[in-house]
């Protein structure tokens, strides 16, 4: 087993007020109910972002929770790492937001797009930062506003979402503390499962794409769900054996939440009891980036994951993409 280099030293998380149960779908003219709705995804409600939020201001707010608890002013902050597949604008990325909004002055900045896998994309590129010697100190971030690019009237999609951020900052490790194992992969061959066909440079803004409707997140699910099941499964093989460590050895398993069932074939894929598994997909949905920094935010507040305990975290996303990582805290 490698010594870890690259630890996480504040983690935090931000959730916008407002909270959507599922009932409330049903007032908007969608044929769905509360109990198809959990049935299906594990999903009870989810927080939506209010009309002054933003993807900067909801990071800003779990960034200043973490870097409060690992004890960087922002002014020390080498590099800011933001994931996100629902950027504030196009151009420029989310990244120099956060970074201005901060007051990082010294920061590089830059956004990371892989779906809901950014976090765990963002976490390895920031070791690999630390291990080269190129940064000291990152700040890696996933926040979304996935409420802002669902179809409102597509009850296959727009029930499965939320809106949140989480910030974790990472130290050189000296103590023994940190990253044991990482593993990220990507098949752009499976991309037309889970997509926004248009408004981007391939099919830009106008008319059509407005009345059909093309600029929102399309998905079809049952392929996405047998996908996500064997991404997750390998994800958590690669980085348990880069860790030399077994499913047993594993005190909790932080999962991307996006469904119930998903996380629960990947924890028996892995050899992980469900009591292990940290969910809390109930009360927020699917966040993407934001998902795993929020629930690891929450095990460690709430006290599931201690100091000396071995975490797996993995996640897959759009694209598609999946990663995962063995941390020792």
């Amino acid at each position: 087993m490698k010594r870890p280099i690259a630890h996480l030293v504040g983690v935090g998380m931000y959730a916008p007020p407002r909270v959507m149960t599922n009932d409330e779908f049903a007032t908007m003219g969608l044929e769905t109910t509360d109990e198809w709705i959990y049935k299906r995804t594990g999903i009870t409600q989810r927080h939506v972002a209010g009309p002054q939020e933003t993807n900067c201001s909801m990071a800003a707010a779990a960034s200043r929770m973490a870097m409060k608890r690992a004890g960087v002013a922002a002014a020390e902050v080498d590099v800011i790492v933001l994931g996100t597949a629902s950027p504030d604008r196009l151009l420029p990325s989310t990244a120099v937001d956060l970074q201005a909004e901060l007051g990082a002055s010294k920061a590089a900045a830059f956004d990371v797009m892989a779906a809901c896998s950014s976090f765990l994309y963002g976490l390895i590129v920031a070791e690999g930062l630390i291990v080269s010697g190129n940064a000291d100190i990152i700040l890696v971030v996933g926040t979304e506003m996935l409420t802002s690019i669902v179809d409102w009237q597509d009850r296959s999609t727009c029930v499965l979402f939320g809106d949140g951020a989480g910030a974790a900052v990472l130290k050189r490790s000296s103590n023994g503390k940190g990253i044991l194992s990482s593993f990220m992969r990507s098949d752009g061959k499976l991309a037309e499962l889970l997509y926004r066909p248009s408004g981007g440079a391939a099919h830009p803004f106008d008319a059509k794409v407005l009345q059909d409707r093309s600029f929102y997140v399309k998905m079809q699910g049952r392929e996405v769900f047998k996908h996500a099941v064997r991404s997750m499964s390998e994800a958590a093989d690669r980085a348990l054996a880069g860790a030399q460590l077994r499913g047993a050895d594993i005190d909790v398993m932080i999962p991307h939440q996006a469904n119930v069932r998903i996380i629960e074939a990947t924890a028996r894929h892995a050899g992980i009891p469900m009591d292990k598994v940290f969910v809390n997909v109930d009360r927020y949905g699917n966040t993407s980036s934001a998902s795993v920094p929020i629930a690891l935010e929450e095990a460690i507040s709430s006290g599931r994951i201690t100091e000396g305990m071995t975490v797996l975290l993995v996640a897959f996303g759009a694209g598609f993409t999946w990663a995962s990582l063995v941390i020792r805290f």
